[in-house]
């Protein structure tokens, strides 16, 4: 397990004062990626190697709202390297009283960036993180359907500040982007998304959403309604 403590900043929280779901996964990928950093498989390592690491999907479950100023600690467990894939879960607890606030499972690819297709992953990478356990759960398959009953809402332009050091939009954003489109009395504290495609820096997303009591999906896709990521929102 590697951890990391922080305390939750006002750029953090929305006007209900809630984590907004940027800031909630920006916690889990600065985890990661600190880890990374960590062990030795920093971002310019992977870089002179052509390799990266991809986001293939997320299921994220919050127990527990946190306020401004709260201490936390952000946990992740890498638990399978299989191929292409690694499979890491993550944790967040109040640093005061060890109350669980959310945990989260994801899936990675390793990803040859001079070749654009996945790689196995070497060995000595794996060996670099180790495996722990995945936290028990009840945890759902990472593909989620589309429904067929989509509205579709207006496209904008990608900005640069989506934009990562992968020369794409960040994972974090769609969900983020996602969000602003659910109804204002609809209430959640869990979300799956599933990555497609990526986009970058020209071109355009278009959110389409069906929506429901229990559950809202949002598609943000390209002008030709192909998904670039599918974010369902609903309730545990």
């Amino acid at each position: 397990m590697y951890s990391i403590d922080t305390k939750i900043r006002y750029s953090e929280i929305d006007k209900n004062r809630k984590l907004k779901p940027l800031a909630l996964l920006n916690l889990l990928q600065d985890c990661c990626t600190f880890q990374s950093e960590d062990v030795g498989n920093t971002g310019i390592s992977m870089r002179d190697m052509n390799r990266a690491w991809i986001l293939n999907s997320w299921q994220v479950i919050v127990f527990k709202d946190v306020k401004l100023g709260d201490l936390v600690t952000v946990s992740t467990m890498p638990y399978e390297f299989k191929g292409f894939f690694g499979m890491r879960c993550f944790e967040i607890k109040d640093k005061k009283t060890g109350e669980r606030i959310a945990i989260a499972n994801s899936v990675w690819t390793y990803l040859n960036t001079k070749t654009g297709t996945p790689a196995r992953i070497e060995k000595e990478i794996q060996e670099m993180y180790g495996i722990d356990e995945l936290i028990d759960f009840d945890w759902a398959g990472r593909k989620i359907p589309i429904p067929e009953n989509l509205e579709k809402l207006e496209a904008f332009d990608v900005r640069g500040s989506f934009i990562d050091t992968n020369n794409h939009v960040n994972n974090a954003w769609y969900v983020e982007l996602a969000a602003e489109n659910l109804p204002e009395d609809f209430s959640y504290n869990a979300m799956r998304v599933e990555y497609k495609k990526s986009a970058v820096l020209g071109d355009r997303l278009m959110p389409m959403i069906c929506r429901g009591t229990d559950k809202n999906v949002v598609v943000m896709a390209d002008e030709d309604e192909n998904p670039y990521a599918t974010v369902e929102f609903y309730s545990v």
